[in-house]
Formats: C-alpha cells, structure tokens, sequence
C-alpha cells in the first residue's frame, strides 16, 4: 500500500462488520448498541490503546459519520479528515415527510421483530446479490470480480451477521454530517465520486461550504468507493492532503478504514 511506505496504517472492522465480533443487538434491550457513538468510541478506543497517538481518519461512506463523530466526541485525537463520497443518511427519520414516518417505524418492526427480516437478509446474502449490489456502486464493472465478492459476502455469513444488518438498516435516528461538521475542530478534505449512484454529487457539494472544509474534490467518473476505484492515485493523493492537512509535525500515524 502506497501509504504504508511512509506512514503507519490501520484498517479495521467496526464492531458488527466484516470478521470482527457481532455482539447481538438484543441483548441491550431497549438501548440502540449499533450506533455511530459505539463505533466513535471504538475508534477512539483503538488510537489511544494501539495507535498511542493522534491519528488521521480516512473514511467512505457510513465510515465518514464514525469518523466525524469520534471527532466530535474526543477531539484531541483526529488531527485531519478525508471524506471519501460520505452517507448524505437520506433515509434518515429527520429527512422523512412526517406522514410517512409512522410507516416506517412499522416496517421497522416488522423487519427487527418478525421472520420477515432473516427471510429478506438471506435473499439479500447471496453471491448474485452482493455482485449486482457492487455493480451498482462501482462504476468501472471489470473491477467486481469473483475474489471481491466473495471477500465482502463471507463475512456476512458469518453468525449474527444478520442480526446486525437488520439492526442498522433500522437505525434511521443518529446524526447527519451537517449537524457533525460544524462541531469538527481539525480540518477535512472531502472527495465525491461523480458516478455515485447512491450519495448524489450534486447533495454533497453543500458540504463544502462548512468553514471545516478545506477542500472539496471531485473524481470524475468514480461511483461510491474510490479507494477501490482509485487505488493507486487516491492513495497517492491522500499523501499529498496529509501534507497539506499539516496539523501537526509528525506524519507517521494514519488510521484508516473503509467500510462500505
């Protein structure tokens, strides 16, 4: 990896995700366990248990809101931030018409707390399904290949996988990046994908507006995962934003990790 030549990288698995521990949400009770606060503190919890140090965050999609609400919530640790084609949440109960939101606290339910919900995700974990979900989002199909979706459904066969998609489908409260950005005290860098199908450019233009906002970048022909799409080049450019990002004098940590 181009930045691990000069910097020290990590990439982890939020808990829930890919092979780390899928503690079952019912188990809280009535407490909400897979919330962007839960994954804030675990990322903080990794910098200060195994980094030791400040880090930068470089964070796709769902990625992004962990990123900046680890940084709201302990703002000494996160020295600088690459947004990669963030979550715009437009399922997000705030951004719902007031009558249809009572449907969807039913169909909620009806996902969580019914036979339905397993029945969906087994149709939903399968290779075809994971191969048309990643065609989607990939702009350049040649890259979904056979190795890639096995590396992304293996996980999710794994025991209370499906316990924990249902439940995050299902989290439509939490925050939305314009409420977290304001809050940001290190700067960020954004970069879009303009082939994003799912997190239109044209809504995530607004974002840079925000005085946190240093930069506002735009890949061209990029659907929603540029650091597969643009591996080589995005790596090299994360290089050059780290430098220009230069909130501190040393640049031998980044934590880095690229939930889809």
């Amino acid at each position: 990896m181009v930045l691990a030549k000069s910097h020290r990288v990590y990439s982890i698995d939020l808990i829930g995700y890919g092979y780390s521990d899928k503690p079952n949400p019912r188990d809280f009770f009535d407490k909400p366990f897979y919330t962007f606060e839960t994954w804030a503190s675990q990322l903080n919890d990794f910098c200060k248990d195994v980094v030791k140090d400040q880090a930068f965050f470089i964070c796709n999609s769902i990625g992004g809101l962990v990123g900046l609400q680890a940084a709201v919530m302990e703002p000494e640790i996160c020295r600088g931030m690459i947004l990669l084609n963030i979550s715009l949440r437009m399922l997000h109960i705030k951004k719902q018409p007031w009558y249809g939101r009572p449907l969807i606290r039913s169909f909620q339910n009806l996902l969580r707390n019914t036979a339905a919900g397993k029945l969906f995700y087994k149709m939903v974990a399968t290779s075809e399904s994971v191969r048309n979900i990643l065609c989607q989002c990939y702009n350049d199909t040649s890259q979904v290949t056979e190795e890639l979706v096995e590396k992304i459904l293996q996980p999710g066969l794994e025991t209370g996988a499906a316990d924990v998609f249902l439940e995050f489908i299902c989290y439509s409260g939490g925050p939305l990046p314009e409420e977290l950005l304001p809050q940001v005290k290190c700067p960020v860098l954004i970069a879009w994908g303009d082939k994003d199908p799912w997190e239109p450019i044209e809504l995530g233009r607004a974002y840079g507006n925000f005085d946190s906002v240093e930069d506002f970048i735009v890949l061209p022909n990029v659907g929603h995962c540029p650091q597969v799409s643009l591996y080589l080049s995005l790596s090299s450019a994360c290089l050059h934003t780290l430098s220009y990002l230069h909130t501190c004098r040393c640049y031998d940590q980044v934590a880095i990790f690229f939930p889809l």
